[in-house]
């Protein structure tokens, strides 16, 4: 049997192209694939984010939206439940969620410290003006 080096060359040559054809058409849907994704995931934070934003304003919310700020992060919202009122009863730290999203590891070693009641007041009094007064 002899071997021909020319039919060898062309057979190696359209291996190699049906090969590098599958690679780039593979390439170009795993692209899109990940790109998609992103957007998803993109929207799904914006999303989470406009209902942190609203959530105090939606009718069974149960605070006074007066006695919630913004915080973002390490968590979205503190409630100084009663403030509008002129009497603090409680503080509370809320954090918003959206479908099955869970806590981040530092989500949760705030909500731990809280929990374990390691949580205090200080007051830091300043002598003297730190500016200036120069801009």
């Amino acid at each position: 049997m002899e071997i021909n080096v020319f039919d060898l060359t062309i057979g190696m040559l359209v291996g190699l192209t049906i090969g590098w054809v599958y690679l780039v058409v593979w390439k170009l849907r795993y692209t899109t694939l990940i790109r998609e994704d992103a957007v998803q995931r993109s929207q799904a934070v914006t999303a989470g984010k406009v209902h942190e934003q609203l959530l105090p304003y939606l009718p069974d919310f149960p605070f006074n939206p007066k006695d919630v700020r913004f915080l973002g992060s390490p968590t979205d919202l503190v409630v100084f439940d009663g403030l509008a009122d002129g009497h603090v009863e409680r503080v509370v730290f809320l954090e918003v969620k959206t479908g099955g999203a869970g806590l981040t590891a530092r989500e949760r070693s705030v909500r731990d410290a809280i929990q374990a009641r390691e949580v205090e007041w200080l007051e830091v009094r300043v002598s003297r003006p730190l500016a200036t007064g120069a801009a």
